[in-house]
């Protein structure tokens, strides 16, 4: 009896040492971060290095968080990735913290799968959200919830012919030009230059009427996404115009072929493409054949010089395990000055941050 209770304390012992034995090496194993991110960039340009940016990140949180690591797959493209996100959510071992495509963004949050992102947003000392362009901070909203924040934003501008004006005898636009300006000078190019009958210079292609409204003070939704004001007197002038713009041209639907052959004044444009054919060697391979630079996009009279936005966000998992660390690296990547900084360098967009 007294053998059987020396070998059930020495058990006891046994166990309780085993015990603390794994409490130790859980308690000293590294927790883990997992990051959604694709290859090549969000805009369709070449020469994208967006993981750069994504490793600088990785190394500064890190630092500041030694007891962290920090994994992503590697090698995912673009045209690849929401099905990858969806499939890794339908399984249940989606990433904690991961990008966001502005199509996305809507699909994810409607299905409750992004985390809320207000108690951080506004009980986070050293996070301001005025620090932001309000346009890009908006785009990760659903209804009155933020579940988003920008990483990446993409303006439109508008592309001129330097060499077509230059030849009608008309200044560069400047960058407060209005919608009087645009169509007196869509009109003056306008013309049959080869004298055959046919209108073949011309003032623009690939301006829409989502252009128009965003510059003419139009907002087309409310807040919540869920009234629309397409019917509004501003947005009927701004189709109006539109087709007074492109009555200009005779009939001729105006391609962006006639753009590159210099046959156009002006288009709009991405930063991205204007960022990759201002510099070589891309500069060589378009627009060759004539003079050109961006201005901003003509303003309506109810509005300004304002564009189009699209916006590349990043958001948290609902279902993360780790909600205050991938918080941290959701502000390294989308709020820190320093990574936001390389956007600029390693990519095609420009920073959401002011």
């Amino acid at each position: 009896m007294k053998n059987k209770k020396i070998l059930l304390s020495l058990l006891g012992a046994f166990i309780l040492l085993f015990s603390s034995g794994i409490y130790f090496k859980k308690a000293g194993e590294k927790k883990v971060i997992s990051v959604g991110f694709f290859s090549g960039g969000n805009w369709d340009a070449p020469g994208d290095k967006s993981l750069e940016i994504l490793d600088a990140a990785i190394e500064k949180f890190k630092a500041a968080h030694p007891d962290v690591e920090v994994k992503y797959e590697s090698g995912i493209l673009k045209k690849d990735y929401s099905e990858w996100l969806a499939g890794k959510f339908l399984v249940g071992c989606e990433p904690d913290v991961f990008l966001l495509t502005s199509e996305d963004f809507n699909f994810f949050a409607s299905k409750k799968a992004l985390l809320n992102l207000n108690a951080f947003i506004y009980q986070d000392k050293t996070f301001k959200k005025g620090d932001y362009y309000k346009a890009a901070f908006d785009f990760g909203k659903y209804g009155e919830i933020n579940y988003a924040l920008p990483y990446e934003c993409m303006p439109t501008l508008m592309c001129v012919n330097k060499t077509l004006l230059e030849e009608f005898g008309i200044d560069f636009p400047s960058s407060d030009w209005s919608w009087a300006d645009f169509h007196e000078i869509c009109r003056r190019v306008s013309k049959d230059a080869d004298r055959d009958g046919e209108i073949d210079r011309f003032g623009v292609c690939g301006y829409t009427w989502r252009d128009a409204v965003y510059s003419n003070g139009v907002m087309l939704f409310d807040d919540k996404g869920t009234k629309n004001y397409i019917n509004n007197r501003g947005a009927v002038n701004a189709v109006n115009f539109v087709y007074a713009i492109y009555s200009l041209s005779g009939g001729h639907e105006v391609s962006e072929k006639d753009f590159d052959l210099g046959k156009v004044a002006f288009k709009p444009m991405k930063y991205s493409e204007y960022k990759t054919y201002k510099t070589y060697p891309w500069s060589l391979k378009k627009y060759t054949d004539f003079e050109w630079n961006c201005t901003t996009m003509p303003a309506g009279p109810d509005g300004e010089n304002a564009c189009e936005l699209d916006a590349l966000l990043m958001g948290i998992s609902s279902r993360t395990k780790n909600k205050e660390l991938a918080w941290e690296f959701l502000k390294t990547m989308t709020y820190d000055n320093e990574i936001q900084a390389k956007i600029f360098k390693y990519s095609k967009g420009v920073s959401p941050l002011k």
